[in-house]
């Protein structure tokens, strides 16, 4: 490669580093459970805290931020930007959250969106009402997986499901609810446009960076990378980069 072209893209991404990163595409990562696998579940859904935390120290040492969809407008503006998502509303999360604040620095803020199932908060292992506050008051958005995680292609009737779930988890966080997750990723055109009706996104789970297309509905199609049991540093590293 020419020194002039090795000048010219130097400069490109020292000026321009998220339009830069936009060409790569923005990763929206998704998790379920950060803890010990103990044999109950599925064991991919886990993340144990030890590789989380170095997952989340990766970010921060290679100069990502960390966004929630209320700062969507944001990603064209900041370094590197990259979305941590959270499925089901499991009370482990909280060991995500407190991960975060310990790598805290003044450039990296923790930030993640922990989509919540509405009619299972306060259950066995999953958050509760002060939990949802506490997050949303630190940096985290709650938003809605639904109010009982249905498949959503399969149910006639999807008011409840969208709507109701929204006005909970609304009234315990006191902060809008902008995004929905999909339960099992599963989508169709009558659920995105009902989704339409509530929400300014919709979270799927088909794999790899988010690229804006300008297509229709794009942004009820969000893709998201799973991050899993199993995923390596080395895999980490080339899904977000």
């Amino acid at each position: 490669m020419k020194k002039g072209t090795i000048l010219f893209l130097w400069v490109f991404l020292l000026c321009f580093p998220s339009q830069a990163f936009a060409e790569r595409g923005i990763p929206i990562l998704v998790y379920h459970s950060i803890d010990e696998y103990k044999g109950t579940g599925q064991k991919e859904l886990y993340v144990t805290p030890k590789n989380f935390e170095e997952q989340m120290r990766y970010l921060r040492d290679h100069g990502y931020t960390l966004l929630t969809f209320e700062q969507w407008e944001d990603r064209k503006k900041v370094n590197k930007p990259i979305f941590i998502t959270f499925d089901d509303g499991y009370k482990n999360n909280l060991k995500a959250f407190d991960i975060l604040k310990k790598l805290q620095t003044r450039r990296f803020k923790p930030a993640g969106t922990i989509f919540v199932i509405s009619d299972f908060i306060g259950g066995v292992g999953r958050l509760t009402s002060a939990d949802l506050k506490m997050l949303a008051n630190s940096g985290f958005s709650i938003q809605s997986h639904t109010a009982t995680h249905p498949d959503l292609t399969k149910r006639e009737k999807l008011e409840y499901e969208l709507k109701e779930a929204k006005g909970k988890i609304e009234n315990i966080t006191r902060k809008p609810v902008l995004a929905l997750s999909y339960p099992y990723g599963n989508f169709n055109p009558r659920v995105v446009e009902e989704t339409k009706k509530y929400y300014q996104f919709g979270l799927t789970t088909t794999p790899g960076p988010y690229k804006e297309q300008n297509i229709k509905n794009e942004r009820y199609l969000l893709p998201r990378i799973y991050v899993k049991y199993s995923t390596t540093m080395e895999d980490f590293a080339r899904i977000v980069e």
